[in-house]
């Protein structure tokens, strides 16, 4: 009897074959065992892969909507930072307000960087984009106003008095000496 190999009728119940399989060249070479499909395996991959892309593209759409919302956080925040600095004219209440209006513009400017890591078939970006666009217009409606408090906008016509023309003379009175 060779070494690892089970003779038929030795009285071994389990024996394991140790001939050589150098011919077979690739795992497709081995049959599938009994009752083992790859098409459903395949299936099943798909299936997965399938489902891992879907909840990638709920996790993005939950992302894209924190990052459009979160500029009411900031909003609020900078509310009370304006209402702490008062209505006088003071360099900490100029530059609270200038961060207010700046924060604003520099987000809008980048908007479409903002939702790139978010951009997928399957994740709709307009309403979250929307909505980051209006709270940031919101942020600097707050920022103008506050500038409107202060009397820093020219809002009035006594702000626009050097830039009109001198009225013209309509009387002109001298006295009471005839000039020659």
């Amino acid at each position: 009897m060779d070494k690892g190999k089970a003779v038929m009728g030795s009285g071994r119940r389990w024996a394991v074959d140790f001939t050589d399989n150098s011919t077979l060249t690739s795992s497709r070479d081995i049959p599938d065992p009994p009752g083992f499909s790859r098409a459903s395996q395949d299936q099943e991959d798909s299936a997965v892969t399938k489902q891992k892309k879907d909840a990638e593209a709920n996790w993005k759409a939950q992302k894209a909507w924190e990052v459009a919302q979160a500029p009411f956080k900031n909003l609020l925040m900078m509310g009370f930072m304006m209402w702490m600095a008062g209505n006088t004219v003071h360099l900490f209440s100029i530059g609270i307000t200038f961060s207010a209006l700046w924060q604003p513009i520099g987000a809008l400017q980048g908007v479409g960087k903002v939702f790139e890591p978010y951009k997928d078939s399957k994740v709709d970006l307009l309403v979250p984009k929307l909505v980051f666009i209006a709270l940031n217009l919101g942020g600097l409606a707050l920022g103008i106003w506050k500038l409107n408090t202060l009397g820093l906008l020219p809002t009035h016509a006594s702000d626009w008095v050097s830039s009109l023309p001198p009225a013209k003379e309509v009387e002109y009175s001298g006295g009471g000496v005839p000039l020659l």
